[in-house]
């Protein structure tokens, strides 16, 4: 099996400690860019401030790990279809497929959406997968940085 070159996309992250978090495993993963979308806090404000509380929570992967805002996620979603990149999202929508018997594509984009809407459904038709982290317990989901964290090392190691 080829190690997938991999892409995060971060679709309205309300939370910098969840975007901090977000940044330490994709620098552990080997994520290639981080796209921040919509108003997902950056590591770095609108004034050119290092934001704290990203920080401490990515203990300096934040300067590791290259990324970029962009406002429009449905646009940057198109934009790596259009440079034949496949887009997947986490998500628990019908028809999404157990993560764990998503085999990968060589070149992967993946979206993480908001800690209470998740991923719109218009994202999730736009994307070419869905796939979901089946729950046992009575929680109807993971935090969206911890759900992260299993999916990229799942895509990374197997």
């Amino acid at each position: 099996m080829t190690t997938p070159e991999i892409f995060l996309i971060l679709h309205n992250i309300r939370s910098a400690y969840n975007v901090g978090a977000i940044f330490r495993t994709a620098e552990a993963a080997g994520v290639r860019e981080i796209v921040l979308c919509g108003y997902t806090p950056a590591p770095i404000d609108r004034f050119g401030r290092v934001r704290a509380d990203i920080a401490k929570a990515a203990l300096g992967a934040e300067a590791m790990v290259p990324w970029r805002a962009e406002e429009d996620t449905m646009a940057c979603v198109r934009n790596f279809q259009k440079e034949g990149i496949a887009v997947v999202a986490l998500e628990q929508t019908e028809g999404a497929e157990p993560y764990t018997g998503y085999i990968p594509p060589e070149t992967i984009a993946v979206v993480v959406g908001n800690e209470v809407e998740g991923v719109s459904p218009a994202l999730c038709a736009q994307v070419d997968a869905c796939v979901v982290l089946p729950m046992c317990g009575a929680k109807e989901s993971l935090n969206v940085s911890v759900a992260t964290g299993i999916l990229l090392y799942k895509l990374r190691f197997g």
